[in-house]
């Protein structure tokens, strides 16, 4: 991309995130962001719990600059930031709710992340990226030969270095990664651990586009709709054959694997743990970042999945003949909403009648009446035998103790990666039957506010059975059983 006046002057006025840098607010919108979305690596959040959050931070800010700096209403700023004009955030609504959805633009994330890149870093290291271009090279070279014989020489000439680095380790000569070397290639890893985190937006954003340019076809089609659905089927294979669907898909493959995972794991910790990484303090979320990987990339799998489950309701065939004359209502909306997206008229758009006030007529209401006290008898009170009343029932309530239950999967955590309710169920099984289950599912929907730091999947595509004993009314021993999605707890 050519870096001309010209080219410049329109990102100025157009790229939200020049426009977040310019803005007199961006220590406001950079700084709050940052620590809501990038740094928790939190995709959405509701409106609620985003306009309390914004309206603590307002509240400090104006205790320590004055209450004229910022003085709008948290929900104010936030529709502002998500208007056309800024697109700082997205505002979204889940299918089947009526609440509002907030989560960070690509262009949000790369403007914070450039402001990160500001501040000084305490060591600058160059060996470990030009290893990594030297690698990448050696990949590429190796990966594009074509010539059998060539390749045959390379692997020898690398077996015969790995021989002889065989032979020097059997003979006593170990050589060690200096503390300088570790830094710059941990730092490196830093770096790029982070940069992946914020392609997972930009993925889901192209995704989005899409879809959006799926749909404007679907509206402003005239021809026959057989046509329509190969132009249609043909552009959604092609995102995923594309060079970014394809790395995209190889890149989930690779960490889907258990095996990758646990290896990830067991080097994190080891590399923690070294001296010269611990001396650059490094953030508590580095030794659970592929865990993050995995969950971000499940939120774009969901996402992608929703938008292709959408897509196939709008193409249904039987809703298009059923309703066909809503359709056709429905398509001349939308022909001239896009007409207008870009140029939105100004002025008066629709006249809207008033609301009306309800008449209620004085003599409607019925007169007063007066009510007659009772008066209470002088009965004399008899004391009932104690069998007839059972008063244990007023103190069989069930409290299932959370706290209690945190520590049972932080313990079998401890041995393994990751378990399923399920399988935890089996070593831990439930004591209070369907109340402790419901209360297993609602610290799997909280996720990491009630968990301590771990984190909870449910894949909603798999069913599994859930059994218990519990007592009958009679004394006896029943056994319950529920049908329920998998729920995977890891750490």
């Amino acid at each position: 991309m050519a870096l001309d006046h010209l080219t410049l002057t329109t990102y100025r006025d157009r790229h939200p995130a020049w426009r977040l840098l310019a803005s007199p607010h961006a220590p406001l919108v950079a700084s709050f962001l940052y620590r809501v979305f990038v740094a928790p690596n939190v995709r959405l959040t509701s409106e609620a719990d985003l306009a309390e959050m914004l309206e603590d931070e307002l509240f400090a800010l104006r205790e320590q600059l004055g209450a004229e700096v910022y003085p709008k209403a948290a929900t104010e700023y936030l529709n502002d930031w998500c208007a056309p004009d800024k697109g700082w955030l997205r505002k979204f609504y889940k299918p089947g709710t009526d609440e509002a959805q907030f989560d960070l633009t690509p262009a949000t994330e790369k403007a914070i992340a450039w402001l990160v890149s500001l501040t000084e870093r305490p060591f600058v290291g160059t060996e470990s990226r030009l290893l990594t271009l030297f690698a990448l090279l050696e990949q590429i070279s190796t990966g594009s030969e074509a010539d059998p014989a060539r390749r045959l020489e390379e692997l020898r000439r690398k077996r015969d270095e790995i021989d002889a680095e065989i032979g020097r380790v059997l003979s006593g000569d170990v050589p060690l990664m200096d503390d300088t070397a570790i830094k710059d290639r941990f730092l490196q890893f830093q770096q790029l651990a982070r940069e992946l985190l914020s392609d997972f937006r930009q993925v889901e954003h192209n995704f989005r586009q899409l879809d959006r340019s799926v749909r404007e076809k679907i509206a402003l089609w005239d021809g026959s709709k057989g046509t329509l659905l190969d132009e249609v089927m043909g552009e959604r294979d092609a995102i995923g054959d594309s060079d970014q669907g394809r790395s995209f898909r190889a890149f989930w493959d690779f960490l889907m694997s258990s095996r990758r995972q646990e290896e990830l794991s067991a080097r994190l910790d080891h590399i923690l743990g070294l001296p010269a990484v611990a001396a650059l303090k490094p953030e508590p979320r580095t030794r659970r970042v592929h865990h993050d990987w995995l969950e971000a990339g499940e939120h774009t799998q969901r996402t992608v999945a929703q938008l292709s489950q959408q897509l196939r309701r709008f193409l249904d065939d039987r809703a298009f003949q059923e309703n066909r004359r809503i359709l056709e209502l429905l398509r001349s909306i939308e022909t001239k909403a896009l007409a207008l997206r870009d140029m939105p008229p100004t002025g008066e758009v629709m006249l809207l009648d008033e609301m009306g006030a309800d008449i209620a007529l004085p003599q409607e209401r019925p007169l007063f009446a007066l009510h007659a006290k009772p008066r209470l008898a002088e009965l004399i009170l008899e004391s009932g035998e104690d069998d007839d009343i059972d008063t244990t029932r007023l103190f069989d309530q069930h409290v299932v103790d959370k706290t209690r239950l945190r520590e049972a999967l932080r313990q079998a955590l401890r041995q393994q990666s990751q378990i399923s309710l399920r399988a935890l169920l089996e070593t831990q099984p439930l004591q209070q039957g369907l109340a402790e289950l419901v209360t297993w599912l609602e610290l799997a929907h909280a996720g990491s506010r009630w968990l301590d730091g771990l984190r909870a999947t449910v894949d909603d595509d798999v069913q599994e059975i859930i059994e218990w004993a519990m007592q009958d009314s009679d004394g006896s021993t029943v056994r319950r059983r529920a049908r329920m999605p998998r729920v995977i707890f890891t750490r």
